[in-house]
């Protein structure tokens, strides 16, 4: 309706009054309540020091589980299974292990045979699932939880056509006349409405006179039904980006593999069918230029054909008759060619003449030529028979995979789709190598493509001079070639069918290329597929984690061309030799097709009449276990006669050579160019080359080399690296401990052997990276062993500590940097942390499984000069770092005096660390508290450094060990000495484990964790788990990482990040196991380091988003909790008793007394509550050094606070472990400081009440009534100036004390929309799981001006989360589903020039949402208030009713808190003398929540308490404020007209007790009939969607009421003129 035809009273309704200007200006100047907590005194220690904790153990000690009672016993300490040992099994992908069985074994061959074979050791925390760091809580996993939710009903979404509850459907049947029958100007009309109308339902006890107490209990008890039970359920998910606690569990290594594709051999059929043909396929990289798979051999010639060779091979193995076989291709790529070669039997004549039949006879011409073919049949048969072991090549072809994957198409090309998650930052981090290896073109991904079956019709025969792979390429290269030679050549017609698809993960009948069956294996005897081994395009950096010992043989030629006699068609058989007799031939090379398993002897194709061959043979053998100095590959060359000659043989040998397989320990590989000699060798050839000129022999070409061969290892035992091979081979050395041992030309002995094990260990650098990746576990085991057992060479301990923990650094620098590009999110290699989490372990001893752990049988001691020492172990000569006095330079001081002390303890004399300075526990300035270090000994040995420090282990039988035997037999413990090693380390050495510094963390606490669970030490007292000395030197190793971090924040941001979390997650981890008390004083310390650093730091900023990061990290901890000391006695009585009082400065509000400082400390970052909840303290230390108004790169450090508090909360609502109230109110305890930072933030809070109409004066109006207020001058706001001159007061101008003036409160940055509503959902959270009476005793301690803003904290929530209806979320889907759509557009703008950047933001800045003003939309589109479920910008219907239907669920259930909190304040408020002024502001913030849009079940609970409210204090509305009760007859009036019957009901009742009670009081209801009477003018002058007829029902109700009160029925209620008629009446006005 137009303005000009409201009616005049309409207009004056919401005129301000002059007492409101008068408090408005009062507020404007009084300024902002927020002063800075930085130096509050009333919280004691300032917020930027950190307080020093309790002795967690202490208290503890003092305070057992048993004293609490029921569920809150388990929040006292960690459940005692809290950590545990799982042995589990390896994954094995066959039926049998493959690992050998032999009892013979080097030291090498049994090393790797136990590590392939031995479970993982896993160290499990039972409970860490429950942290935020592993199940966080997500959009998925919120999605989940919030099934089931019950369908809110609300006014806004009744309108229209849209569903109306199920109550209001009929509710035209109600009726038995129509008011539209009637002339509505008659007020007759209006009776007969009402009397023709059916009531709604009645309340059944509302006539009832019952004691407002019974009153509040039924009411509170009606508010805890239909509750939802998690709040932040009902919240979008913590943004993913600020997780950085994020982590997941590495998963066990595992066998490499790239896409697999499956090939399948169905036929081969040739023009004429005469002889046997046998294929083989391989897969050939152009680009690369290298071969990349193994042969597969193929036979698919029928019975009858395979007939002919029958005298030539016995009963073929099953393996040999694979028809289908599966390649791996780690890097796709469009170059790569499926290569095809046949070959024949040996028969008389060159290629071309054998390849002749093929390319001129057809199946056609079968009867014409049928003389001929029989006479090839009887020739091919006579050649079989007699040369049926040789072959010869025949023909070939090349399939491009790149045109077969994309001619046939991807299976899903929309992989994209909606409905599709998108894969997160961190997991596109997590892809192998084989996932980016063709950059985005969908054209050469082999893992998607749709099977396809091919037909290949055109073979090139074989060229005899063009056989070898060089050649090969170049034919391939010119396939690709549109005029390629190759099409011009005649080529050999025959039908190859074969079918390429990508191959399933659980494939039947599949054969590992060790021919072990792979599993599911169901059936022995099925035809098998064959995986086959792939030869990587380029390095593949994976560790091998089963056993392969695999040697490829490749002859490329020979040249005999000088070599005297018939020596023109050659053979080349080769053998693999256990000793010089040709009995032991070995049974180690791999059949091909249609053969036996094994051979002892192989056959190179011949090539007919050619004295220089050409090769393209591979030859598989299966290395044996043990190789000795005696194993050598034999080399015999045959001439074969073609044509049976009288007296001439089938084949004359012709030459000899060979290769020895074993060189000074290693396995010989690689190319060679071999003489060949005309005899057969002398004895004891194998252990010499021949290189070496034997005498007597005669040799071809005068001893040069005229063989070419090339020897491929594909083993997980022998390294094939110099570098690694000398490491192995000198540890292994020691372990067996058989000297002299000879070392390539040197001949070690115990006197050089220490010298060159550290040559080796520096050497380990310089290997090469893809072995040094293969073996990593290998070597990081040894290198651990190395640390943990030191040899004992000639009775002396040779310490390898320092030379062990460089090698160790460069050796995890090495695998970071070779798998960079498969780094996690956070920067760590995911092969180390798996080394770590399963393959890592403690020497000396296979842990058992929990619960059956037997003790180990070595005993503690502390190695010192004199006392009882083995006369065996000259401990005295040590050169270990890890000995007494290390000669060492003192680590750089810090910029904190406190931790330059802890870093100078490391210096030269250690027996001054810690003992004698005022910064040892128990000294002046100390620090770091715990007890005195224990090691099993006197506390006075314990303490004394003076002596030697070699913290060990020491076998019971160590000290009767015999001097000459090089055994490990002192123990050492790895977490002690890498901390130390760590500690003293050069700079270099320091700088390289920095950059892996989380990697000697986990190594460090898996350390630690395996001496507890394997000693059976769980049990003991934590602060005697460990020895002081370690702790001491984790406390330098802390202070000196904090100081990278600090220093390095401005230079290498990176780096220091990664350090910053790697530091928190080691202390996160420690506390699982140490001393938790003395964990909190080192995070004391590192807190103190970045204090010190911020008062100098250029960007401050920078160090409090790392400190933010940190403090995220510890309180990500599956027991923070518990870690809190929830349960310590710094709690309130049980009860509060308020009483009436003056407020003054000394005493609270509502209380006679002081307030109570264990409440004031509860409520209050204070002293205690930072003392005792530790890092809970630290948590919301952070959110307030955030929220003040002068901090440092507030934006984001708002978002990264409020957020992590958030996500805190969120972990709390999922626990399982925390679902009990009494539990979750403990848990609240932790965090009811958040209202006081809430409550002292508001200024800056975001106004989301500022477009809804004019914010409450809640805070003025009760700041009005205290004493000491600011005198007002200065210039007055522009707002109330308006005011003052009649004008009404801006809908947007913020009339809060809290809000202040727009120069005092908005200084500093506001929060934004996204912050300031997370906080306040923090602060419902609080309110909703805190204890009832904790809180109403803190309200009674709240002095007026603070109670003010805590009410106006509660007028935010209800608008922050006010229902914004199904048609909001409707409207921005479409909204942004056109700016999508729009962005084309707006870029072409920009490149255009016709819209500059700064213009787009300032555009986009002014773009305002339902939701407020977002800040940072330009950058991040995540950041949008409303995103619920996606970052799609299309959604789907019933995503949106699903995102409706959450949101209808929050604001009922924040509503339903703030309810709840006003219940308490009046409660706790009732016998108070400023009860007037805190009431009025309570009723506002109700009549607020009635006015605003709110579900059905909220406005029963709603208008109950204000029935309540106006029965309990009528003298609010009738005799004090005669605006609240216009307020409220507006409101009730409005839902007397809503469609939804329960709201009728409940607002009719309110009326009519409204109207009741004007009347007890003043025997009339004048005032009530006048204010009902205007409201119903405002409401229709202003409300379009009024409904005439709910309205009437509801008046029918209230008569009804009226009828039915007994009460009254005797007063002079029924004597007022006509109230029937009065009402009625409003029914007739001409604007209805």
């Amino acid at each position: 309706m137009a303005a000009s035809e409201r009616r005049a009273f309409a207009h004056k309704i919401n005129r301000t009054v002059a007492a409101e200007v008068r408090k408005q200006v009062s507020r404007e100047r009084s300024g902002s309540p927020h002063s800075s907590r930085r130096s509050s005194s009333s919280l004691g220690v300032p917020l930027t020091e950190v307080i020093e904790p309790l002795d967690f153990e202490d208290v503890l000690l003092s305070r057992p589980p048993e004293v609490e009672p029921g569920p809150l016993r388990d929040l006292i300490e960690f459940p005692e299974d809290d950590l545990e040992l799982l042995k589990q099994p390896r994954e094995c992908r066959t039926t049998e292990s493959g690992v050998p069985e032999d009892g013979k074994l080097d030291a090498q061959v049994r090393a790797a045979v136990e590590m392939y074979s031995e479970d993982w050791v896993i160290v499990r925390r039972r409970y860490q699932h429950l942290s935020t760091a592993y199940s966080p809580v997500t959009t998925e996993t919120l999605r989940e939880r919030q099934k089931g939710l019950t369908c809110q009903v609300f006014e806004q979404d009744t309108s229209g056509d849209e569903r109306m509850g199920p109550e209001d459907t009929d509710d035209s049947q109600h009726c038995s006349g129509s008011p539209e029958d009637t002339p509505r100007s008659s007020g007759a009309s209006g009776i007969f409405s009402l009397r023709n109308l059916a009531s709604d339902s009645l309340l059944p006890a509302l006539l009832e006179r019952a004691a407002p107490e019974d009153v509040d209990r039924r009411n509170e008890a009606l508010r805890r039904q239909q509750r939802a039970p998690a709040l932040l359920t009902l919240y979008p998910a913590p943004d993913e980006d600020e997780a950085v606690e994020r982590c997941s569990l590495p998963e066990p290594p595992r066998e490499h593999f790239g896409q697999r594709i499956l090939v399948k051999c169905l036929s081969l059929k040739f023009e004429i069918e005469i002889e046997p043909i046998f294929g083989s396929l391989a897969l050939y990289d152009v680009r690369e230029k290298k071969k990349i798979s193994e042969n597969f051999y193929f036979d698919l010639n029928s019975d009858s054909v395979k007939g002919l060779l029958r005298a030539h091979g016995a009963h073929p193995a099953i393996s040999t008759l694979a028809r289908s076989a599966v390649f791996s291709v780690t890097y796709p790529s469009p170059d790569i060619f499926l290569v095809v070669k046949l070959e024949k039997v040996l028969q008389q004549g060159d290629i071309s003449e054998c390849c002749e039949p093929y390319m001129v006879m057809k199946e056609a011409d079968t009867v014409k030529n049928k003389e001929k073919l029989e006479r090839l049949r009887l020739a091919a048969e006579q050649f079989c028979t007699r040369l049926g072991r040789y072959r010869m090549p025949f023909a070939w072809t090349a399939v491009h995979l790149a045109n077969i994957v994309s001619s046939v198409g991807p299976q899903d090309r929309d992989s994209d789709s909606e409905g599709e998650r998108r894969p997160t930052w961190a997991e596109r981090r997590r892809r192998g190598p084989q996932d980016r290896g063709c950059s985005g073109d969908d054209a050469c991904s082999f893992s998607s493509f749709r099977p396809a079956t091919l037909t290949v019709t055109n073979f090139f025969k074989q060229e005899a001079e063009r056989l070898s792979d060089e050649d090969l390429f170049k034919f391939l290269a010119d396939m690709r070639r549109p005029s390629s030679l190759l099409r011009r050549l005649r080529p050999v017609t025959a039908q190859l069918k074969i079918d390429i698809s990508p191959a399933p993960e659980k494939l039947h009948f599949c054969l590992s290329p060790e021919l072990l069956h792979v599993k599911p294996y169901p059936d022995p005897r099925g035809r098998p597929t064959k995986e086959v081994l792939e030869f990587p395009a380029r390095e593949v950096y994976a560790p091998h984690t089963s056993y392969r010992n695999l040697l490829f043989v490749y002859p490329h030629s020979l040249n005999f061309s000088s070599r005297q006699g018939s020596v023109r068609n050659l053979a080349v058989r080769i053998q693999y030799m256990a000793g010089e007799d040709q009995s032991q031939a070995l049974p180690v090379i791999f059949g091909k097709s249609s053969c036996s398993e094994f051979a002892r002897e192989a056959f190179t194709p011949v090539v007919y009449h050619n004295k220089s061959p050409e090769f393209y043979e591979e030859f598989k053998l299966r290395l044996p276990a043990c190789v000795t100095e005696n194993h050598h590959l034999f080399f015999t060359f045959y001439h074969v006669s073609c044509q049976p000659r009288p007296g001439t043989a089938l084949e004359t040998p012709v030459g000899f050579t060979w290769i020895p397989l074993l060189q000074h320990g290693r396995l010989r590989t690689g190319p060679f160019c071999l003489p060949v000699s005309v005899d057969q060798p002398p004895p004891s050839y194998s252990v010499l080359t021949p290189d070496v000129a034997l005498p007597g022999m005669r040799w071809v070409d005068g001893h040069k080399g005229v063989f070419s061969v090339e020897l491929t290892a594909v083993s997980s035992v022998h390294p094939q690296d110099p570098y690694l091979d000398k490491f192995f081979t000198l540890v292994h050395v020691l372990e067996e401990g058989t000297f002299p041992f000879r070392l390539k030309e040197t001949v070690l002995s115990e006197a050089t052997v220490e010298q060159e094990l550290r040559a080796s260990l520096a050497a380990l650098r310089l290997a090469s990276p893809e072995p040094l990746v293969a073996f990593s576990h290998h070597v990081l085991d040894k290198l651990v062993r190395l640390v943990v057992r030191p040899p004992i060479i000639g009775g002396q301990i040779v310490n390898l500590g320092r030379g062990a923990f460089e090698a160790m650094a460069h050796v995890a620098s090495l695998v970071h940097r070779s798998l960079e590009t498969v780094q996690d999110s956070r920067g760590h290699c995911p092969l180390l942390a798996a080394y770590v989490h399963h393959a890592f372990r403690l020497p000396g001893g296979d842990p058992g499984l929990p619960g059956g752990v037997p003790p180990p049988t070595v005993q503690a001691a502390t190695l010192a000069r004199g006392s009882g020492r083995p006369t065996s172990l000259y401990l005295t000569r040590s050169k270990s770092i890890s000995s007494s006095n290390p000669d060492l330079a003192v680590v750089p001081g810090s910029v904190d005096d406190e931790v330059s002390r802890i870093l100078a303890t490391k210096g030269v004399d250690r027996s001054h660390s810690w003992v004698n300075s005022a910064y040892a526990p128990g000294g002046s300035k100390a620090v770091l508290r715990r007890a005195l270090p224990y090691c099993g000994a006197e506390p006075r040995q314990a303490i004394d450094r003076n002596s030697g420090r070699a913290s060990s282990y020491l076998e019971a039988s160590s000290s009767a060990l015999p001097a000459p035997q090089p055994r490990f037999t002192v123990q050492k413990l790895l977490h002690e000495e890498l901390a130390l090693q760590w500690v003293v380390s050069g700079s270099a050495v320091r700088e390289v484990a920095l950059q892996h510094a989380w990697f000697f963390f986990r190594l460090m606490i898996k350390s630690m964790q395996l001496h507890l669970l394997l000693g059976q030490r769980l049990d003991t007292p934590r602060k005697l788990r460990f020895p002081g000395r370690f702790l001491d030197d984790i406390a330098a190793l802390v202070a000196s990482v904090g100081l990278e971090v600090v220093t390095r924040v401005h230079k290498d941001m990176e780096l220091a990040e990664r350090l910053n979390a790697s530091l928190a997650f080691f202390l996160s981890d420690l506390l699982s196991i140490a001393d938790r008390g003395y964990i909190f004083s080192l995070v004391r310390a590192h807190y103190k380091q970045v204090t010190t650093r911020l008062q100098s730091a250029p960007n401050p900023a920078a160090l409090l988003t790392l400190r933010m990061d940190f403090t995220r990290i510890l309180c990500s901890h599956e027991h923070y909790v518990t870690l809190n000391l929830p349960c310590c006695p710094l709690s309130p009585p049980a009860s509060p008793s308020p009483s009436v009082s003056s407020t003054t400065s000394q005493s609270s509000t509502f209380s006679s007394q002081a307030p109570d400082p264990k409440v004031t400390s509860m409520f209050e970052l204070s002293g205690p509550f930072r003392q005792q909840h530790f890092l809970s303290g630290l948590l919301l230390t952070e959110l307030a050094l955030a929220l003040e108004p002068d901090a440092e790169g507030a934006s984001l450090l708002h978002k990264k606070a409020i957020g992590a508090v958030h996500s805190l909360l969120c972990s709390h609502d999922v626990d399982s472990r925390y679902t009990e109230p009494s539990v979750k109110a403990k848990v609240a305890e932790l965090y009811l400081p958040l209202l006081s930072l809430a409550r002292d933030t508001l200024p800056r809070l975001h106004g989301f009440a500022e477009g809804s109409g004019q914010r409450s004066r809640l805070a003025s109006m009760l700041d009005s009534d205290t004493e000491g207020e600011a005198d007002v001058g200065g210039t007055i706001n522009p707002s109330v100036a308006m005011a003052i001159a009649g004008g009404p007061l801006a809908p947007g101008s913020r009339t809060s004390i809290s809000q202040g003036s727009s120069t005092a409160a908005r200084s500093g940055c506001p929060l934004s929309a996204e912050s300031s509503r997370t906080l306040l959902v923090c602060v419902l959270w609080v309110l909703k799981n805190a204890d009832a009476a904790l809180l109403q005793r803190w309200t009674a301690d709240l002095a007026l001006p603070q109670l003010g803003r805590l009410l106006d904290l509660l007028y935010l929530c209800l608008a922050a989360f006010e229902y914004k209806g199904k048609k909001a979320f409707e409207r921005i889907n479409s909204l942004t589903f056109k700016k999508s759509l729009d962005m084309k557009a707006r870029l072409e703008e920009a490149i255009l020039g016709t819209i500059g950047a700064r213009q787009e933001m300032v555009r986009r800045s002014r773009e305002r949402s339902p939701f407020g003003n977002q800040e940072n939309v330009r950058w991040r589109k995540s950041v949008t208030h409303w995103r619920q479920t996606s970052d799609r910008v299309d959604k789907t219907k019933d995503e949106m009713e699903h995102e409706a239907l959450v949101d209808g669920n929050l604001a009922t259930e924040a509503s339903l808190v703030v309810l709840d909190m006003l219940e308490i304040i009046v409660q706790t408020v009732m016998l108070s003398e400023a009860r007037e002024s805190v009431l009025s502001a309570v009723l506002k913030v109700v009549l607020y929540s009635l006015g605003s849009a709110q579900s059905a079940l909220f406005l029963q609970h709603g208008l109950a308490t204000q029935r309540a409210l106006v029965s309990k204090f009528p003298e609010l509305l009738f005799e004090e404020d005669t605006e609240l009760c216009a307020d409220l007859c507006l409101r009730l009036l409005r839902h007397c007209g809503s469609r939804i019957s329960t709201i009728r009901t409940h607002a009719s009742a309110s009326l009519y007790l409204l109207m009741r009670q004007n009347f007890e009081i003043g025997h009339n209801f004048a005032r009530v009939k006048m204010l009902v009477t205007m409201s119903l003018s405002s409401l229709v002058g202003t409300t379009q969607s009024f409904s005439e007829e709910h309205l009437r029902r509801s008046l029918k109700t209230i008569l009804t009421y009226a009828e039915e009160d007994i009460g009254l029925r005797d007063s002079t209620f029924a004597e007022q003129p006509q109230p029937r008629l009065t009402w009625n009446s409003f029914c007739s006005q001409e604007d209805f």
